[in-house]
Parts: structure tokens; C-alpha cells; sequence
């Protein structure tokens, strides 16, 4: 294979690994990876596989939910180099594509000529042009804009046996025998489909009817990569509404909103799209009721729009409605839409969901009946789900809590299976509405189709590939439904691991399996505040997402593919670009903490074997500071640190990377400097007044020293000090210099839990000293200025420690500096600072802490703008380790850097994280500042303003 081909030729274990699964429920080992460069790659790939009798599997987005995309033989990856718009035309409204280009470039490209392209899956930002075709993707404009076989014009593709055909509409390009196939079956033909906007199911034979112009194009939209390999497209794109509102609304369940929107239709609505309570947050601002409609209308203008929105809920017999035109506040509507194929994986109890069942359509009007029946049979199998999807195209989306694990429940997922195929069926159906057959419907097709015209799909396939060579299984002779299921690799017995992890009953296996393979980590650029995956975004390998690895971990633990269980180098190696940033646990769907993984794998990968240079010498971080403040050596350490030949030596010898410049060590610790300012202060207030200091004034309120601060940052705790002490608090420093605390996060983010519990331990003996002083609660607010250690200390503590109930107490005490003053403080003015700011909001903040307090601090205080999203880059150890730099500098230029040189003259740079701060000094040479000590300076121009 490599001596004809000039792409990537990946046989080895994590190739391997990264593409056992999509989306769906199914994993099929393959023997090789391909990334071709062009359609003369994809040929002679096609060549080799045909002269060994394997199979060949064409892959994009690897979304697919039916296993589609997953095969034993050689998978083609065209995400890598067959990627490209080759041209776009606005006068003919048309596009060439390959297949490996994402959707949202495509979009992206088209906006500025008011163009788009109309299907638009909730994947769209990581889904494939060429995954789209071979599913006949739809998405929710489907009920303006129809699936993409209604955008489609003509396709390059090339046959197993190596023919390259052009396909269009008549009979020009397709492969012989197919015309004659088809003409000694009109009858067939005519009759044998039902008429139904989500018809996906089987072979589109029917596009080859004479009245339908013999669209082979069209015929070959659908056939999910059985009948050849598509290397290009011409597509269709349409015109995008120049303004749009949501009209919301509200009904009293799902079975009101499903007989509700087929009467929607006659409106020319773009959407009608439906989800029910289960699936909603709280704090979403939907109006009342117990399921919704998100209905969604274009205009010309913003009031044109919002006139059709206001003529639907006029129309609708609803308990309430809502009608939002702002552009964000759809958005964030939307979102909530698009992460309900991750969402629903988890029932409101916390026990999983699968698909399998995603995306049966029934005819709209049918679609209120066809619920209702869907329900009875999901009560009578002991089976629960949360219906969601395209109302207006009867199409639902659903994921149901099959045991998938044992035996018996496998059986009971096969019955269910039979049964609910009926009940499509009865109601004018299609098994498929919008994922495609693949495994999990293909064997069901003749109770759709009937066997004869099962038959004749069998014919077609046999046509156009004869050898059975591309994507065998799937559609034609199909694999058993109850076969090749993921989770029967999986070890029956939880592994003995450190986490608790208490989402998933402490099952690292189930904590693996919760990535469901929806890929929205696989995003290729970060959007508004989001955070997951800045490793892939900068480098694009699928095993550097958040879902690369969670496949790898998912194979070390069958124990198939990667057989050296924790010691496998190639898990280490996808682990090592991992950031620890935690973004994945907020911005995934399904919750996914990679972090964690991370710091329990190298728990594990390391356990009696010598460690990289790196984790003693950041790891160990916390221990090296203190040494260097009781020898006060922070001066010469700081001189060495500045010289050339002893800094590089430092660095060599501590794996760190001989890009970074080392940190400046405080000659004073925070806490050094408040002890003597308490005690110049305790002094001064006896001089003038008489008295003995006995107790603060204010309120109380606990500051944590964290390494950061107390080390590298002191300047940030001394403003956090006089701006609490402005607020009408008394900050005490907890707890005494002689009893130090820590978070333990050096040590969880180099793996070494051993340690990190043991330092945590001690920290939570120190907090019952305070308890046995009865000043707990009193003291009860922990305020944590290192946005990293507060959420070490919120999440990673209690969950290292979950068998001490003490370190849920301790971390329920923890907040940030602004969540402090808002609740503590709530009518402290802050001082009026009135001016821009740019910076970025902490990876940990974003995805454990929340950010709202900071927001309203901000917005008080007169600073305004968003912060950018995304990650610096830095993450701690992450961006000094050696090897790190161009990946941490990567992360830092895709929104943090930017950000920083377009802003004014004048803004204020924020960064609460020491990482951020750093990172910012090193690649830009700007001093990122706390919010605390914008503020403090704030005070003090304001009281020397009054004096």
C-alpha cells in the first residue's frame, strides 16, 4: 500500500484503535487506516484491497449512529488531505467540494454571498460533505431546504473495480447493467416506496424512475459508501434569509407539541423541531410547559421575521410562547437543540442511554399517533426515552436505556428491536429518517421493503460492486443487529482504579463509556466561550480530541487492539498532548473528563517505574517553592534562573522546554507579607485606640494560599486583600505559614495520586483543627484566588478523597474571589473603572467554577467586553514541559493572542490564572492582571483622587 499510495498508510495499534467505532452502538477492528491525497490514492487503494480480498470503508466525521462507519478491512480517512472547497460559484449558486470537508467551512465560505448550504446536522461543525452524501444527511432546515440528496448536482465516484464515473441526472455516468436493472422493474419501483420527506432507508432506487429524470446522483445519495467511493461533489447551495427570529412553544408534552406541528407547515416555517422537558436545563428561559416546538422563521428584515414568528403563535393553540430574535439568545437556544444527541445519552437518574433506535420518520401528520404507540411499547419492555427531533418532518430522534451489557438485555434489545420496526412500518414509515440503516436497521429492511425489493437492493449493489468490496454488511446481506456490539469487549468486573467517580457508580469503564462518539470535540474552531479540545484544534489527529482518547482508553480496556492495558505507550503518547484543561467536562455533552482520565492512567502507567524529569520537577512544584522561602534563596535562585548556561542546565535536567523562560520566585511569600501587615496593623490600632485586637471587623472570610499566590504571584493575594477589606470583609490567612496547605493540583495533573492524596489528607486534618476551634462557620467561605486550585479543590478533591466526608465539606467552602464579594458583599460598590478589557476567562473557571460571578463583578465595576474562549495554551506544567511549545503556542494564537494585539489602547488585560498570566508575558510580553488587583488599583486612584 505505501509503494502506490502518497498518503498516510497507518497499519499500527493507534490507527487502529482511534477508528474501531462511531457514533453508534457497534466495533468493527479494522486492519489499517488511508488518508489519500486524491482520487488517484483512492484508486489505488482500491487496487491493493482488491487484489487481497479486503475490504475497504470510506470514513468522514465518524459521527454516524448506525455503525456505517466502522469496517474489518482498510478505512479511508479523507478528514486529513481531501478536505478542500475546489471552487464556489455565487451566480450558479453551486459548490465542488471533497468529501472530507467539514460542513460549517462550507457554510463559512458561502455566508459572504448571502449563500448556504441548506442540510444542517447538529454535527455540523465536525460532519463531512462526504459523510452527508453517504448518509443523506437532512438536520433541522430540513423542512425548508430537504435532505442533501436534494442538494446534490453531479458526484465524482470511483467503483470497487476501479471505474471513475461522473455521476449527474440520465444515464451517462452510471455503471453498466444498472439502466437495464432498473427498466425491467418500474412496476416495482413505482410502488414499492412510501412517499415520505425522511424516507432514508434502503437503496433511493426509485431516483432512477424515467419521471424522475434517472437522477443516478440523486439514487446514490444514501448508499452509505456499499456502491463506490465518492472523491468529489458538485452541490447546490441556497439563499440564506437575511434576518430570522424563534418562535418557542410551549405545550403540555410531547404528544401535544408532535399533533401540533404538522398544522405549522403550511406557514413556510425553516424549522419545527421538538424537545421535551427531560432534555432541557433549568435554566434554559424556555416558557412554561412540558415540551416545546422550536419554530423558526426568515425574513428580509429583522421585523419581517419576526412578524411570521408572531403569525405562527397566533395560529398555534399553545400554554405559552416566546418569540426571541436576538441572534445570541438563539443561539444558546440552538446549542441546547445540538447537544441533545450527547444530553439524552444520560437519563434523568443518571443511567445510560443508547441509540439504536435514533431516527425512525413517519409521515407528519402521523407523527402524535405514532408517539403514543412508541411509548406504549417502550413501557411494555421496561424501557425508557426521551423523544426529541424534527417534528415537522415526522422525523425522532430518541435514546433509549437498553442493557446493552448483559445477555438478557441484549435479547430484549433485539425483541424491541422487531417490534418497534412494525410499529414504523404500520404507520407509513421509514425505519431510517435521516442516520441511515448501517447495522443497527439493515436487517429489518424487508419488513419495510418486503424481500423482494430487498432482493432487488442486492441486485443493484451487485452492479455497481460485484466484488463485495466497499463497506460489506451494511445495507445489502447486512450483519445481525445484536452483533459486534461495543460494550461486549468491555471487562464485566469494575477496574480497581483511585477516582471514585461518582457519575458513573465508580465504573472507570462506564466513565469511558460515556463518550458516545458524537465528536464535538473534534470541532475545528473554538466558538464564543468554548474550551474542548484545544489539543486537536492544533493539531488536527483525531487521537488528540477528547473522543481519540476516550476510544484508546476504551481499547486498553478490552485489552483486543492495545493489549498492554496501562502500560500502553500508545495511550500515554494521545494522553501526553492532552492539556488537563477540563473543558471537555463542561463542553462535551456527555460530561467526559479527560483530566481525569489523564491523571488516573499515568496513576497507573507509571506505578513503580521511574517517572519523566517533568513530574519531579513541576509535579513536586509545591515542595521546591517552600525550600527555596525556608533557605530564603529566592534571589540567587532568580539569578540562576537568568543566566544562560545554569538555566539551560535547569531546564535540561528538569524536562522542561528550553523555549520557556523560568518564573520568577517572590522574594516575600504572600503570606510573609500578611503577617506582617497584621501585625503592623494590630500594632497601629493599640497605639490609637487603646484597645486590645480581639476581633476582626467584618466579615470573615478565609483566603487560601495557594502555591501560585503565595510564591510566583503574591501581588495578586495583597490586592485581593485590600479589596476585601474595601468590601467590608476581614480576610485571615488559612492557615498558619507553619501548617501549609495544598490543592494537591501539581501532583493530580502529573498522575501522581499517591501523593496527592496524602497532601490532601493532611489539608483536610488542617480544616478539622478549624473546626475544632468552633470558628467554622464563621469561617465558612473558602476564597480561592487560583482559578486552577479552586476547582482542584471543588471537583478532584472530593473525588480522590471519596471515602472522607470531609472533603465534600472542605469543597463546598471553596469559592472564587468574586463569588465571595457577591454573596458576602452584596451592596459593596466597586470603584468605577469604566474601560475596556480583553483577555481570557481560566480553562477551569469556564468548566468547573462558572463564571457569572466575574461577569457580574465586571459589568459593576464598568469593565466591558467578553473575554475570549479557548485555552492559553499553557495549562500549568502542560506548555513547559519539553515537546509542549509549539502545541502550547498553537492553543495561545487561536484566540488569546489575537485578542490581546487587536485590542485598544487602553484595555485592561485580564488573566485570574497564573498559566494565563505567564503565558501572556512569554508570547506577547503583556502582564496579564487578577481581577483583584484591577480593582485594588481602582481603589487606591480613587482614594487619592478624594485626598
Amino acid at each position: 500500500m505505501r509503494e502506490v499510495v502518497r498518503g498516510e498508510v497507518r497499519f499500527d495499534v493507534a490507527a487502529r484503535a482511534l477508528v474501531t467505532m462511531d457514533a453508534s452502538n457497534y466495533r468493527r477492528v479494522p486492519l489499517g487506516v488511508v488518508a489519500p491525497r486524491d482520487a488517484d490514492d483512492v484508486a489505488a487503494v482500491l487496487e491493493v484491497c482488491r487484489a487481497h480480498g479486503v475490504p475497504v470503508v470510506a470514513r468522514g466525521g465518524g459521527t454516524s449512529i448506525a455503525g456505517q462507519a466502522t469496517g474489518t478491512g482498510v478505512v479511508l480517512d479523507f478528514t486529513r488531505h481531501m478536505d478542500r472547497i475546489v471552487s464556489l460559484d455565487p451566480e450558479t449558486r453551486t459548490a465542488v467540494v471533497q468529501p472530507g470537508l467539514v460542513l460549517d467551512r462550507l457554510q463559512e465560505a458561502a455566508a459572504p454571498y448571502g449563500l448556504r448550504f441548506g442540510p444542517d446536522p447538529s454535527t455540523h461543525s465536525r460532519c463531512t460533505l462526504g459523510g452527508m452524501i453517504g448518509n443523506n444527511s437532512c438536520g433541522s432546515h430540513s423542512v425548508a431546504w430537504g435532505t442533501t440528496a436534494d442538494s446534490v448536482r453531479e458526484l465524482d465516484v470511483v467503483t470497487g473495480r476501479g471505474e471513475r464515473l461522473r455521476l449527474g441526472q440520465g444515464w451517462g455516468g452510471a455503471p453498466d447493467g444498472l439502466r437495464g436493472l432498473v427498466e425491467g422493474e418500474l412496476a416495482r419501483l413505482r410502488t414499492g416506496f412510501p412517499e415520505l420527506p425522511r424516507r432514508i432507508s434502503g437503496y433511493a432506487v426509485d431516483a432512477l424512475l424515467p419521471e424522475k429524470g434517472a437522477d443516478v446522483a440523486r439514487s446514490f445519495c444514501g448508499s452509505e459508501g456499499t456502491l463506490g467511493v465518492l472523491t468529489e461533489a458538485v452541490v447546490r447551495l441556497v439563499e440564506a434569509p437575511r434576518a430570522r427570529a424563534l418562535a418557542v412553544l410551549a405545550y403540555a408534552d410531547e404528544g401535544a407539541a408532535a399533533e401540533a406541528a404538522a398544522g405549522l407547515l403550511p406557514y413556510r416555517p425553516l424549522t419545527v423541531e421538538g424537545m421535551a422537558a427531560d432534555l432541557v436545563p433549568s435554566t434554559a428561559g424556555l416558557p412554561r410547559g412540558g415540551a416545546w416546538l422550536f419554530v423558526e422563521t426568515g425574513g428580509e428584515t429583522q421585523a419581517e421575521a419576526r412578524a411570521r414568528a408572531e403569525a405562527i403563535v397566533r395560529a398555534a393553540d399553545v400554554v405559552d410562547s416566546l418569540v426571541v430574535t436576538d441572534p445570541g439568545g438563539q443561539r444558546a437556544l440552538w446549542r441546547i437543540r445540538e447537544d441533545a444527541s450527547g444530553t439524552a445519552t444520560r437519563m434523568p437518574d443518571g443511567s445510560e442511554a443508547w441509540p439504536g433506535w435514533e431516527d425512525c420518520a413517519v409521515p407528519p401528520a402521523r407523527l402524535g399517533a405514532y408517539l403514543r404507540d412508541f411509548r406504549r411499547l417502550l413501557t411494555s419492555h421496561g424501557l425508557r426515552g426521551t423523544p426529541y427531533g424534527h417534528f415537522g418532518d415526522g422525523c425522532i430522534h430518541v435514546r433509549i436505556d437498553f442493557d446493552l451489557l448483559s445477555e438478557a438485555g441484549v435479547g430484549r434489545f433485539r425483541r424491541f428491536s422487531e417490534e418497534l420496526a412494525d410499529v414504523v412500518v404500520a404507520h407509513g414509515g421509514s425505519l431510517s429518517g435521516e442516520h441511515g440503516d448501517g447495522q443497527a436497521r439493515a436487517e429489518l429492511l424487508p419488513k419495510m421493503y418486503g424481500e423482494d425489493l430487498v432482493a432487488l437492493f442486492g441486485r443493484v449493489k451487485g452492479v455497481w460492486d460485484p466484488d463485495d468490496l466497499l463497506n460489506p454488511g451494511m445495507l445489502v446481506r447486512p450483519a445481525p443487529l445484536d452483533s459486534n456490539l461495543r460494550f461486549s469487549v468491555l471487562p464485566r468486573k469494575p477496574v480497581d482504579v483511585a477516582f471514585g467517580y461518582p457519575a458513573d457508580g465508580g465504573d472507570f469503564s462506564a466513565a469511558v463509556r460515556r463518550c458516545v462518539g458524537v465528536a464535538k470535540c473534534r470541532t475545528t474552531s473554538a466558538s464564543g466561550a468554548s474550551v474542548m479540545c484545544p489539543s486537536f484544534r492544533a493539531t488536527g489527529e483525531e487521537e488528540h480530541s477528547t473522543r481519540g482518547r476516550a476510544r484508546l482508553l476504551h481499547e486498553m480496556l478490552a485489552g483486543e487492539v492495545v493489549t498492554d492495558g496501562w502500560r500502553s505507550a500508545e495511550v500515554r503518547d494521545a494522553l501526553d498532548l492532552c492539556l488537563s484543561c477540563k473543558g471537555c467536562r463542561s463542553d462535551c455533552p456527555v460530561e467526559v473528563d479527560m483530566a481525569t482520565y489523564k491523571a488516573e492512567f499515568l496513576h497507573h502507567h507509571y506505578a513503580g517505574r521511574r517517572r519523566p524529569a517533568a513530574h519531579y520537577s513541576m509535579g513536586w512544584l509545591p515542595v521546591w517553592l517552600r525550600l527555596v522561602d525556608r533557605t530564603r534563596t529566592a534571589r540567587l535562585v532568580n539569578f540562576l534562573a537568568s543566566v544562560g548556561p545554569p538555566a539551560a542546565l535547569a531546564k535540561r535536567v528538569g524536562g522542561i522546554a528550553p523555549e520557556r523562560r523560568i518564573p520568577r520566585v517572590a522574594t516575600e511569600t504572600f503570606s510573609r507579607w500578611f503577617g506582617r501587615r497584621a501585625r503592623a496593623r494590630e500594632r497601629q490600632m493599640i497605639r490609637e485606640l487603646g484597645l486590645e485586637y480581639e476581633e476582626p471587623f467584618g466579615r470573615p472570610v478565609l483566603l487560601w494560599p495557594d502555591t501560585f499566590t503565595e510564591h510566583l504571584s503574591p501581588e495578586v493575594g495583597m490586592a485581593a486583600v485590600r479589596v476585601l477589606e474595601a468590601a467590608g470583609l476581614t480576610p485571615v490567612l488559612w492557615p498558619a505559614r507553619r501548617h501549609p496547605v495544598c490543592c494537591g493540583l501539581t501532583y493530580l495533573s502529573t498522575g501522581q495520586l499517591d501523593r496527592a492524596r496524602a497532601v490532601l489528607r493532611r489539608t483536610l486534618d488542617q480544616f478539622d483543627v478549624l473546626g475544632s476551634s468552633q470558628a467554622v462557620e464563621n469561617f465558612a467561605p473558602l476564597v480561592v484566588l487560583e482559578p486552577s486550585c479552586a476547582a482542584a479543590l471543588r471537583t478532584d478533591l472530593p473525588e480522590l478523597l471519596h471515602d472522607d466526608p470531609r472533603a465534600a465539606r472542605l469543597a463546598a467552602s471553596v469559592m472564587t474571589f468574586a463569588e465571595a464579594l457577591e454573596r458576602y458583599a452584596p451592596d459593596w460598590v466597586p470603584p468605577a473603572l469604566d474601560r475596556p478589557v480583553t483577555g481570557q476567562t481560566h480553562c477551569h473557571q469556564h468548566a468547573v467554577l462558572g463564571d457569572g460571578a466575574e461577569r457580574r463583578l465586571r459589568e459593576a465595576a464598568g469593565l466591558t467586553g467578553e473575554l475570549a474562549g479557548g485555552c492559553c495554551g499553557l495549562a500549568g506544567n502542560f506548555g513547559f514541559e519539553k515537546g509542549h511549545y509549539e502545541v502550547s503556542t498553537a492553543c495561545a494564537e487561536e484566540q488569546l493572542l489575537p485578542a490581546v494585539r487587536d485590542a485598544a489602547d487602553g484595555t485592561v488585560v485580564l488573566a485570574d490564572g497564573f498559566s494565563c498570566r505567564t503565558q501572556l508575558e512569554q508570547l506577547a510580553g503583556v502582564r496579564g492582571r487578577h481581577l483583584a488587583e484591577v480593582l485594588a488599583e481602582g481603589l487606591l486612584k480613587g482614594s487619592s483622587q478624594d485626598s
